[in-house]
């Protein structure tokens, strides 16, 4: 992964000019919960002066351009973040981003970071390129918890079914993460809470959560099973389960709207 990494930010800064003002890792990459086949390399890039259009064009499919000419290395299809102008990150107001996720790319002038995101990267954040500290403090606990209520409100509209991809399982895990943020006004690795929630036994039925886990630390044993795709397919029902525990959690826990 480091190869891959240092590349990737090499053609980066190469690609504007050779101004990169710096490049940070977050997520599982540096909380040592990285595994190939499920998780993404999280990072952010920030450049001294806003993209240019010619320069947001060419780092548009860089990742994809990369796997061409490397296609034994599948790290970098495991690249998602954004890459935008300092100043504009700082203020959150952006007139154009390139944006890297699970779906696809796009150039666009919207984005709202994550506050798990954010925290991680001031908390965690690996400097992989350019200056080190990163740039913007970590939310504070308020925001912390209306990023779970947030969570929450979409594991409601969006996982009451699921599919064949190992991500459906994923959910059980987001939903243990955020009852351990919502306790201890912190972020950790997934697969850290869900051992947490094991331990501390809180949903009824753990089998799916110890399931899951297992899946998580060795994904490609798993990914082309056909068992497992007819599990993950029928798991909506009990990611809503596990949401009701989360809902009981975030009643303790009111903010202001």
């Amino acid at each position: 992964m480091f190869d891959a990494v240092t590349r990737m930010m090499q053609e980066i800064s190469s690609i504007t000019d050779g101004r990169l003002y710096g490049a940070w890792l977050y997520g599982s990459a540096v909380l040592e919960d990285f595994q190939l086949g499920w998780s993404d390399i999280d990072f952010v890039a920030l450049t001294p002066k806003p993209l240019t259009e010619s320069q947001s064009e060419n780092l548009l499919t860089l990742r994809q351009d990369l796997l061409r000419a490397a296609p034994d290395n599948l790290y970098y299809r495991s690249f998602e973040g954004v890459i935008a102008g300092l100043d504009e990150y700082r203020s959150q107001s952006f007139q154009r981003l390139v944006y890297w996720g699970t779906s696809g790319q796009r150039i666009t002038g919207r984005y709202t970071p994550d506050p798990f995101s954010l925290f991680e990267l001031a908390k965690y954040g690996k400097p992989v390129f350019g200056n080190k500290a990163w740039i913007l403090p970590p939310p504070g606990t308020d925001e912390l918890i209306r990023a779970v209520r947030s969570h929450y409100e979409t594991i409601r509209k969006a996982a009451v079914e699921t599919n064949e991809t190992l991500y459906s399982c994923g959910w059980l895990l987001d939903i243990a993460r955020c009852i351990y943020t919502l306790r201890h006004k912190e972020v950790i690795a997934k697969t850290q809470a869900g051992i947490w929630a094991l331990e501390e036994h809180l949903f009824p039925d753990e089998a799916p959560l110890q399931k899951t886990i297992r899946i998580r630390q060795h994904p490609l044993s798993f990914k082309e099973r056909a068992d497992i795709k007819l599990w993950l397919k029928g798991l909506g029902p009990v990611v809503q389960d596990y949401a009701d525990v989360l809902e009981m959690e975030l009643k303790k826990h009111k903010v202001p709207v």
